[in-house]
């Protein structure tokens, strides 16, 4: 009786696992889905309050407030932005509430890697914070260093002034 009650504990815990992952998959593909279809209220429905988006830019770090305010012009245009998942790693901590994850992303600037984190809030996995990256080829950094130096630069000496 012992070894079904733990093999049962088991596959329920295995269960639990995959319908996690199943649920951050989905929550992620529905994001992306959200901006492509251009719709605002369901994009930001599936961040968190206090949200964090962090764009390829140096100077996009913003909250969930600042990154509507800045993305409102581009759903208004009927279509934001276009970014399918090619591949994904979910990672969960051992209370499955919150997951960590990367993924490669096909966009209209080539692929692009998204990270981030999200939480389970009342049973619902919402995403706190994520990175937006382009990826560089290796053999390309020497030329993609010439192409932003001269505007990175700038920034940098503001931020080593700060």
């Amino acid at each position: 009786m012992k070894i079904i009650t733990t093999f049962i504990f088991l596959f329920v815990s295995f269960l639990n696992a995959q319908t996690n992952e199943q649920q951050v998959t989905l929550l992620l593909d529905n994001w992306h889905k959200a901006a492509a279809e251009a719709n605002f209220v369901n994009y930001f429905e599936k961040m968190t309050e206090d949200a964090v988006f962090i764009g390829t830019d140096a100077n996009e770090n913003w909250n969930k407030k600042e990154f509507m305010a800045y993305a409102k012009p581009h759903f208004d245009k009927g279509k934001a932005w276009s970014f399918t998942s090619l591949e994904k790693n979910i990672y969960f901590n051992k209370e499955k509430t919150i997951a960590w994850f990367d993924e490669l992303l096909d966009t209209q600037m080539k692929i692009c890697r998204g990270s981030g984190v999200a939480v389970k809030q009342d049973g619902v996995w919402k995403i706190q914070h994520y990175v937006l990256s382009m990826t560089i080829p290796n053999n390309n950094i020497s030329e993609i260093i010439q192409i932003k130096s001269e505007e990175e630069d700038k920034i940098l000496q503001e931020l080593k002034q700060n």
